[in-house]
């Protein structure tokens, strides 16, 4: 099973971030990852403990103060490691087939089903009942996110929501308006206007089409996912790569040529705040709520970014809340009950999320949250405002963890829609392709 699931992730988790835009990852951009050369590298580390996570360099200089923090309390001392999205899901990998895994790792939501099933994540619940791990200011439609048949693996370490970040100011400017819970007709309209008034075109997703495919379903009615199979029909599946199929054929959509010397995923590096001419350039970018300071950092002072939801003809069906990101307890660490007492630590602690600040998404913990709001910067307030003056009120209960195969899925969805992009098949053959090849993948 280990082997199983080194397979899918060291193998498709870089080509479903990378092969839509045929970037690569640059061995001077990407942090140093974990160490995979030598057997249990967790089994002499009593008074050790090595943590992971993804993300950019804010994240990885927020969490390491945190860790200093926690080692000065503690006596434990800490070795961080951090890389990008597909260099990380590579190296845990290849750790977990070695028996290497560090003692905590950052989790996501799409993959926590599969590492379960691996046997790869120690079941909390017994931290949780002991009170090492206080739950009590979390609400437990998040908490049970972390939760598989039964078991509670995982933490949540901030709430997230989908979301669409535009430049205000490119708007405002050319007598553009926008609002929440756009259809998809109206989508397309303000796509139109904005291209033709100003030379910017619409960035929708590329490298990771499948968390939009996803919504897409839900806006129908449906999922992406069901028991074994895709949740989808193949005219369901065909709406979503109609999307890139209009955007292309119209000329609004950014080409994927654009994207071949960005690393995807990176803030600096999306078209939204960077570019050298409009037709390089997007006035919106499909993100999450938890990415909307890194974007208004990186854009600087060139223009405002804004944040609304994004398109769908059933915005209640479509929208939901989404845990931002987990930590989990591996079964390769050497003291679990001290890896307990940190993600203790990291969800309830004050003074820790004081240095934080929301960058995983907004605290699980009420408590934590209405603690260092004061403190949060506007960026921050906006997005606490949007997740739940916005997306709350309009959303639906979050779709199940991804199945085994949907790595496979993911992959296959980012071939699709580029080649759909370059024109190479059309919405319906990509919607064939995907239902009989994602059938099997899920099926195996």
């Amino acid at each position: 099973m280990k082997k199983k699931l080194g397979a899918l992730l060291g193998c498709t988790m870089i080509a479903a971030a990378l092969t839509a835009c045929g970037t690569e990852q640059s061995a001077e951009t990407t942090a140093p990852g974990i160490d995979t050369e030598s057997p249990n590298q967790n089994a002499d580390s009593a008074s050790g403990m090595i943590v992971s996570w993804w993300g950019n360099q804010t994240r990885n200089e927020r969490t390491q103060q945190v860790l200093d923090l926690y080692s000065e309390q503690s006596g434990i001392q800490f070795d961080g490691q951090f890389a990008e999205w597909a260099d990380y899901w590579n190296k845990l990998s290849t750790a977990s087939a070695g028996h290497t895994l560090p003692d905590v790792v950052q989790m996501d939501y799409a993959y926590l089903d599969q590492f379960v099933k691996n046997n790869l994540l120690v079941d909390l619940t017994p931290y949780v009942e002991n009170g090492t791990i206080d739950v009590s200011n979390i609400s437990q439609d998040i908490l049970n996110s972390g939760k598989v048949n039964g078991g509670l693996y995982a933490i949540p370490a901030g709430i997230n929501v989908p979301s669409l970040m535009y430049n205000k100011t490119l708007l405002e400017e050319n007598g553009i308006e926008i609002h929440d819970n756009m259809t998809m007709d109206e989508f397309y309209s303000l796509c139109k206007e904005v291209f033709e008034k100003t030379g910017y075109k619409t960035d929708v997703f590329y490298g990771n089409g499948a968390d939009f495919a996803a919504y897409v379903m839900r806006s129908q009615g449906t999922s992406l996912y069901g028991d074994g199979a895709l949740g989808a029909t193949e005219e369901q599946l065909k709406v979503f790569f109609e999307i890139y199929e209009k955007g292309i054929s119209e000329g609004w959509m950014c080409e994927p040529s654009i994207y071949a010397e960005r690393t995807i995923g990176t803030p600096e590096q999306m078209p939204l705040v960077y570019g050298s001419s409009p037709s390089t350039r997007s006035w919106c970018a499909f993100s999450w709520s938890n990415s909307f300071a890194s974007l208004q950092n990186a854009a600087g002072d060139e223009l405002e970014v804004g944040i609304t939801t994004w398109p769908a003809n059933d915005s209640k069906a479509a929208n939901y809340l989404k845990p931002g990101m987990f930590f989990a307890v591996t079964v390769d660490g050497a003291n679990p009950d001290e890896a307990a007492k940190f993600l203790n630590y990291w969800t309830n602690d004050l003074d820790a999320n004081k240095i934080l600040l929301g960058e995983r998404g907004i605290p699980v913990s009420s408590a934590v949250s209405e603690g260092i709001s004061s403190l949060m910067d506007e960026s921050s307030q906006q997005v606490i405002d949007f997740v739940y003056n916005v997306i709350e009120p309009n959303s639906s209960l979050i779709d199940p963890p991804s199945p085994e195969g949907s790595a496979e899925v993911i992959q296959m969805v980012n071939q699709l829609v580029e080649k759909v992009c370059y024109q190479e098949i059309t919405a319906a053959e990509a919607a064939a392709e995907l239902f009989t090849a994602g059938n099997e993948a899920l099926a195996k």
